[in-house]
């Protein structure tokens, strides 16, 4: 395969994400509760992340022909050799199941199970922030960067509550009391996607949350490292991906930050 025009592939991405997000926010007025589906414990799902997944599969296809996919909703489940497309079609699907305004459309590209591009689209803000291997991060075509503050004490950090995987829940527990009273505040929007977005343009310091998914950081991998913020899972390595525990954060934090951390996990 020749070598991937990244940048233009990203713009692709790009108008493929808004114009699911623009079908997301109608349907937002449209949605009634018996279209509500119940895949597990607070797990939920609508016909609008199936028609969603659908929407992006088809728009993404052409670009990188042989790429598979890794998807929530499973919508599709051929797998690429090299390339695969991972897709959140609605990141925060509880927040728009009840109107809750914060969800966003996440994709990310790896190759060989390396994130090399990121789209997340903040629908209900109308806010795109991108970047791919070697760019710049990107909010609506402003360059940006995380946050430089330099000590924890002056942060403030996004989480993401256990809602069906209580095994680490009593470290959990600790880990956000003592983040309580040595920060300036956490705060749990309900869509990582948006969390790391967030990390990557400087509103939050950092992010941690476990039991995630592929699909719930890939995009958000790429946005952060390219915008100069660090990611790893809880133990400290390089298994974020896959390894269901996450932490993003800007540099000049993150040490202190994964002291907290480490403390309790």
């Amino acid at each position: 395969m020749n070598q991937l025009n990244l940048e233009q592939i990203c713009t692709q991405v790009c108008a493929a994400a808004k114009a699911t997000g623009a079908f997301i926010r109608t349907e937002q007025k449209k949605l009634k509760a018996e279209q509500v589906e119940v895949k597990s414990r607070n797990s939920l799902v609508s016909y609008v992340d199936k028609q969603s997944e659908v929407a992006l599969v088809k728009a993404l296809t052409p670009l990188i022909p042989g790429a598979g996919y890794i998807t929530e909703e499973e919508t599709t489940t051929v797998k690429g050799e090299t390339y695969n497309w991972v897709i959140d079609p609605l990141d925060g699907t509880t927040n728009f199941i009840h109107g809750i305004p914060c969800y966003s459309v996440s994709i990310g590209l790896i190759r060989n199970n390396v994130p090399i591009l990121g789209v997340i689209y903040e629908i209900n803000l109308d806010e795109c922030f991108y970047a791919w291997e070697g760019s710049p991060a990107f909010l609506n075509g402003k360059e940006i960067h995380v946050s430089k503050t330099l000590k924890l004490e002056d942060s403030l950090i996004a989480t993401g509550f256990p809602y069906y995987d209580h095994e680490q829940e009593e470290e959990y527990l600790l880990l956000f009391r003592e983040l309580m009273h040595s920060t300036r505040g956490l705060r749990r929007l309900g869509s990582a996607a948006t969390d790391l977005a967030y990390v990557a343009c400087g509103r939050f310091e950092a992010f941690y949350e476990y039991s995630l998914h592929p699909w719930d950081v890939c995009a958000g991998i790429v946005i952060v490292q390219q915008a100069g913020g660090k990611v790893c899972d809880f133990k400290g390595t390089d298994d974020y991906l896959f390894g269901k525990s996450f932490v993003a954060g800007s540099a000049g934090i993150f040490d202190e930050f994964m002291l907290k951390v480490r403390k309790w996990f």
